[in-house]
């Protein structure tokens, strides 16, 4: 069968979303489907991350593809849209993120061409963006499908489009590698991995570092990353005293790397979809710190068992602090975690598994070639 997947960029260093395309798009093709990829990227760039040889990309170089569209970028981009899927005439069309299928969704409207939403975000991201919530909301009639990343999510949704919508967890690639939690070393890696923006917190993460830091000489903070907060964080880094202790070397494409080197995990986001990064580390055997009341993570991590969560309150700062402090501390209790995570992210979301997935849902809407 034949698949057009649909994303806003591939090429720079981007996140989770575009990994997990990736992912799918190459073990669809090794599976014998003519897989295409459509983006807005400039034509005969390297995608950030590995991609099967077998996948065909079209890129259509509309506009800064790392940046927000004008509205003559916007409609010329549908207007492409609609000239390449209907050149290649797919069976079903998939724009992941909303702003590729929200703009797919129009472009498609009127034809026999099944469209499906793969939405890697959750509702609380539109509060404080009421035009593109309004244009979800319009969008949603044209849209056979809509992909979220759990039931939660989904019953967070108004019903004009929860209705559409169907769980399909992001696959975590079996991890190459293993962390040694446990292990005695001289020097220990407190490991975060995240974009530098409000969503991820990253404040709070250093002010609850620098409360035990002192305690804990043969600990560093390693922030894999980028974004627009990062002066704002050198600045932070800076003022708790903690330039010694904290590296954040930027974005890396092997990440694998950075978790088979560090002890511990932690996500200090106050939302997230689906914490990828965070099961990734987990799969590695890494124990997870995060917080209880953030969506995305506590549906991961088992408190107590597969990591620990922080409890939600006023003192974000403190309560954070405190976890940190019991996984750095106890040898023990890292190896437990981190043995009990790597099983159950095994079990819960291989790529083998929700490519299975993915193969039904597209192949129960496709239209006949």
């Amino acid at each position: 069968m034949k698949f057009l997947f649909a994303i806003k960029r591939l090429n720079s260093a981007v996140g989770g979303a575009e990994r997990v395309l990736c992912t799918i798009c190459s073990e669809l093709a090794m599976r014998g489907h003519d897989i295409v990829i459509v983006t807005f990227d400039p034509p005969e760039g390297q995608p950030f991350y590995s991609l099967a040889a077998r996948v065909r990309r079209i890129d259509l170089g509309i506009g800064d593809s790392s940046g927000e569209a004008r509205l003559g970028e916007t409609l010329r981009r549908i207007a492409a849209l609609r000239r390449v899927v209907m050149e290649e005439h797919p069976q079903a069309a998939v724009g992941f993120m909303h702003s590729l299928f929200v703009p797919l969704a129009f472009a498609l409207a009127g034809t026999s061409i099944p469209v499906l939403g793969s939405e890697h975000i959750v509702p609380e991201h539109y509060r404080s963006r009421p035009l593109q919530y309004a244009m979800l909301i319009a969008a949603a009639p044209f849209l056979t499908k809509v992909t979220v990343l759990s039931e939660a999510i989904r019953g967070r949704y108004p019903a004009p489009i929860r209705k559409r919508m169907i769980v399909m967890p992001n696959p975590v690639v079996p991890a190459i590698g293993h962390a040694g939690s446990g292990a005695k070393k001289a020097r220990y890696v407190l490991l975060n991995v995240g974009r530098f923006d409000a969503q991820k917190d990253h404040a709070t993460l250093l002010r609850a570092f620098a409360r035990i830091a002192i305690a804990y000489p043969d600990w560093e903070l390693r922030i894999i990353g980028n974004g627009p907060l990062r002066r704002e964080l050198e600045i932070l880094v800076h003022d708790l005293g903690l330039e010694e202790r904290v590296c954040m070397p930027g974005v890396k494409s092997d990440i694998g790397v950075e978790y088979c080197a560090a002890d511990a995990f932690v996500i200090s986001s106050r939302y997230e979809a689906f914490g990828l990064v965070t099961a990734e580390a987990m799969s590695h055997g890494l124990p997870a710190v995060g917080f209880a009341d953030c969506p995305g993570t506590n549906e991961l991590i088992q408190d107590g068992s597969t990591g620990l969560l922080a409890a939600a309150g006023p003192d974000r700062t403190m309560s954070l602090s405190h976890e940190l402090e019991r996984v750095m501390s106890d040898p023990d209790l890292r190896r437990r975690l981190g043995i009990a995570a790597k099983s159950a992210i095994g079990r819960r979301f291989s790529a083998q598994h929700v490519c299975n997935l993915w193969e039904s849902l597209l192949g129960s809407v496709c239209v006949a070639p």
